[in-house]
């Protein structure tokens, strides 16, 4: 297995994280569900509070197709209890605090702002099979219109 997630077709790298509720969450006991790994840069920043309202406004029609939703940063459990509560987000947020998960799927990158280099979570999204196998990949999402293209990807699986 790959270092790093590259391109669809690999098997999407195992992990076990905790969930913003504290219960712990690993990917190959979602099988044979589909997952929808929605990989973001901070909790209640502007684009990330949207993308999360998107997605959880869209949690049951991704059930309804089968499919289970995982938002995933950095954030601490903490963190993440709050931005739930606060949007009142029903989709699951899982801690990836010391970024392992996100280095593996090729989403902790090199990013720059006003000039600045820095180290930071590159807004993607992973759709995963009920086999384990990655069927799509999305890199440096925009968040309008995104949740729905990834509903109808989930749909013609």
């Amino acid at each position: 297995m790959p270092d790093t997630l590259t391109e669809a077709g690999q098997t999407a790298p195992d992990f076990t994280l905790p969930r913003d509720d504290g219960a712990p969450v690993t990917l190959s006991a979602q099988r044979p569900a589909p997952v929808v790994l929605y990989f973001y840069p901070k909790d209640d920043t502007s684009g990330c509070t949207k993308e999360a309202i998107a997605f959880s406004g869209l949690l049951a029609e991704f059930e309804a197709a089968g499919a289970r939703v995982f938002g995933i940063s950095k954030d601490s459990l903490a963190k993440h209890g709050k931005f739930r509560s606060k949007h009142e987000l029903s989709v699951p947020l899982l801690s990836d605090e010391d970024g392992d998960v996100c280095e593996r799927y090729g989403v902790w990158v090199e990013k720059s702002m006003y000039g600045k280099r820095f180290m930071g979570i590159e807004r993607a999204t992973v759709l995963i099979d009920g086999t384990g196998r990655i069927a799509r990949i999305w890199r440096k999402v925009k968040v309008p219109g995104h949740a729905e293209e990834v509903l109808e990807a989930v749909r013609a699986l």
